[in-house]
């Protein structure tokens, strides 16, 4: 096609490059949880991504083997409070304190994790996560998995990125709001971000 855009041309979305297996050091690696929480995955939640239910039993694979390795895990919570601007944007979500804020029971931090309360798309928007990833846990490896793929996902990829961090995004492990969204962010994460993105969470292994 040619550019600019035109409205209703049809659009391909480049090949995107797996990477086939990872091997990551896991002391210098970490997992991010982003914004699984129940008005995003649960039925009932006021913003549900309807494939984000499916990669609970990825996320929960993954976490089980950092935990294993000694990886440091991070999550991010969306949070808002009244008169916020975000809900012009959106339906009301994630108002602190409700059951749609809390991060889903499947994928409970345990003690030890960190949970970075965040107002914006990217995790590391005014929040310490970049703090402890670099300067407590000096890590150089971030997995990082959850909804949506090409909004909040993407933003934190995006900061991780900028800050040269190395991005690993399992496929299966994140949900957008349609197929097109989600391969746009994978693309963008393994071509624009240099960073790596695999089919499965199976496809990644941490090292000792």
């Amino acid at each position: 096609m040619t550019f600019p855009y035109i409205p209703g041309a049809t659009v391909e979305v480049p090949e995107i490059a797996y990477k086939p297996h990872l091997s990551l050091p896991a002391a210098k690696s970490a997992v991010i949880v982003v914004d699984m929480q129940n008005d995003f995955v649960t039925p009932g939640g006021s913003l549900v991504v309807p494939a984000a239910g499916e990669t609970v039993p990825a996320i929960q694979k993954l976490l089980a083997k950092a935990r294993a390795a000694g990886v440091h895990i991070a999550y991010t919570q969306d949070t808002h409070f009244a008169g916020d601007p975000e809900w012009q944007i959106w339906p009301e979500h994630c108002r602190a304190g409700t059951w749609g804020w809390e991060i889903i029971e499947a994928l409970a931090p345990q003690p030890g994790d960190l949970v970075e309360q965040k107002s914006r798309y990217d995790g590391f928007y005014d929040t310490s996560l970049d703090h402890y990833l670099s300067r407590v846990w000096k890590v150089e490896h971030l997995v990082i998995v959850g909804t949506i793929a090409s909004i909040c996902v993407l933003h934190t990829a995006a900061s991780a990125g900028l800050r040269w961090f190395h991005v690993v995004t399992p496929a299966d492990g994140t949900s957008a709001l349609t197929p097109f969204d989600q391969a746009v962010a994978l693309r963008q994460i393994s071509w624009l971000y240099t960073g790596s993105v695999t089919r499965s969470v199976d496809d990644i292994e941490f090292a000792k």
